[in-house]
């Protein structure tokens, strides 16, 4: 029981706690660009259960311009795929919530409370990577206002923010939770990502970690980089939720 609480906070000096929820995927076949297959999410999910992995909450893109998906669509796929699961005799839980592409529509979800969100009412969230989105604040403000905790993705990929860190801690002041993708850590996505990446853990910014999985190759990634020194260091300075959740 300490140990599993101990999990929740920060690393020791010696040990690296262990996440067994990831919060950020693309595991149900055929709704976006993630698993277009249910063979491909059944490796996927094998490959979470190997690094051990419990749950999952998996998280497809509603993106209206490309992923119009929507909280019926996503639950047909989560019950079809629970389903394989259970035939299979694959032991590990799999929820859905989404990724939602910031934009007017999403916006309407948000008036109208039909979020899909995880955990403590968190909303999952990403923008453009190379054009910063206007009226981001006042979004942010209406997402709040509406009962959800606003969660950025993968916030060094942004590639517009790197240039000028006080971006992160504006967000950070509006009350926006930060999940880092696990992979770019190691460099997976490029080095400038990886840079801001840590520079995100070192200041104390993270809140949440995730695979951001789209391909079995990324569950390869993420096996490496779970190994890691750079891993490792990330639970000393951040508070990480993955496992209240």
């Amino acid at each position: 029981m300490i140990k599993s609480l101990k999990n929740l906070f920060s690393a020791t000096e010696n040990e690296t706690p262990s996440i067994t929820t990831d919060i950020h995927s693309h595991l149900i076949p055929g709704i976006d660009d993630g698993s277009q297959n249910m063979e491909d999410s059944i490796s996927m999910i094998e490959a979470f259960v190997a690094q051990g992995y419990t749950k999952l909450i998996t998280t497809p893109h509603i993106m209206s311009h490309r992923y119009p998906n929507s909280r019926a669509i996503i639950l047909e796929g989560l019950s079809g795929l629970n389903r394989e699961l259970e035939d299979r005799s694959i032991k590990i839980e799999v929820e859905a919530a989404s990724e939602y592409y910031l934009d007017e529509t999403v916006m309407e979800l948000v008036e109208q409370r039909e979020i899909m969100t995880f955990g403590d009412n968190y909303m999952l969230f990403e923008m453009s990577y190379v054009q910063p989105l206007h009226h981001l604040e006042e979004m942010l403000f209406e997402i709040k206002v509406a009962g959800y905790r606003p969660v950025l993705a993968h916030p060094e990929r942004y590639l517009y923010m790197h240039e000028d860190f006080s971006k992160y801690e504006r967000l950070k002041e509006k009350g926006v939770m930060f999940q880092v993708n696990i992979p770019s850590l190691g460099g997976y996505y490029s080095k400038a990502v990886q840079k801001i990446a840590k520079k995100i853990a070192d200041a104390g910014m993270v809140d949440l970690l995730g695979s951001d999985a789209h391909k079995i190759k990324h569950l390869d990634a993420l096996a490496k980089v779970r190994a890691s020194k750079e891993y490792a260091k990330v639970f000393a300075k951040n508070t990480i939720l993955n496992n209240t959740l």
